[in-house]
């Protein structure tokens, strides 16, 4: 989806814990939910 928008150089970090002591943590951990940051540059015309 970033790259048909005209994003390049997208970059992807490793999956990381966001619900840690939040009230549906229990759920979170049940369904394997994790936060992801996404990086993305749309080039210069």
């Amino acid at each position: 989806m970033l790259r048909d928008t005209g994003f390049v150089d997208i970059r992807v970090s490793p999956p990381y814990d966001t619900f840690g002591e939040a009230p549906g943590e229990e759920k979170a951990r049940m369904f394997e939910v994790y936060g992801y940051t996404f990086m993305a540059r749309k080039p210069d015309r």
